[in-house]
């Protein structure tokens, strides 16, 4: 998506861009900031039949990235909206956590996870907090999920990260070293990603479930 376009999104769900130097949210504190990535191109979602970006499809009365930034919001943590244009996720990740570099960690979440809880981001800043792990990751009914937390031990290898892969390096380094924890959540939105119009109208089915 257009940086232009998202910047436009996030003006009008949640007023100035939360830039490093100009919103005392991301100044040092005891709480990660997350980081939610909005710079994807989105092509899976256009070529299923997606007739705009999927961060712009709507889903019930707001948009798919609206609903990821209201939950954001309602967790109560620091954070940082990622959309100017990157080759990759490993790109937008790093520019991420270079804008918000004295954070004691952060919480990695793609704009496409609309179904996301508060109290899931939450329960990763809180379990990020144990000094002997560096990663924490969110399990639901046995996948893996986002947002992946790291902590500030991660720093020099998040912000070497470049390219697709996003920061699954950085994770197995750190399993290596017995420092990666998971968490059962009861939260289906940490697995429910839009890359589909498919994925879309799933999305749509279980938020109306929700009620």
């Amino acid at each position: 998506m257009a940086a232009l376009e998202s910047r436009r999104l996030q003006a009008a769900a949640a007023g100035p861009r939360n830039l490093l130097k100009r919103n005392p949210m991301l100044q040092p504190t005891s709480l990660p900031v997350v980081l939610v990535l909005a710079s994807g191109r989105g092509e899976r979602f256009a070529a299923s039949g997606g007739a705009v970006h999927k961060l712009r499809a709507p889903l019930g009365a707001k948009t798919v990235l609206e609903h990821t930034l209201d939950a954001v919001r309602a967790s109560g943590l620091p954070w940082h909206l990622e959309d100017a244009g990157h080759p990759g996720m490993g790109d937008s990740i790093s520019a991420a956590v270079r804008a918000t570099a004295r954070a004691p960690g952060w919480l990695v979440l793609p704009g496409d996870l609309p179904l996301i809880r508060p109290d899931t981001l939450r329960t990763i800043a809180a379990a990020l907090a144990d000094p002997d792990c560096a990663v924490v990751m969110p399990v639901y009914q046995g996948e893996r999920g986002h947002p992946v937390g790291f902590s500030a031990a991660c720093l020099s290898s998040l912000l070497a990260l470049t390219g697709e892969q996003g920061a699954a390096s950085v994770v197995r380094a750190q399993a290596q070293q017995g420092r990666v924890r998971q968490v059962e959540v009861d939260d289906e939105g940490t697995v429910t990603d839009i890359d589909t119009v498919q994925d879309l109208e799933r999305a749509a089915q279980l938020l109306a479930a929700r009620g």
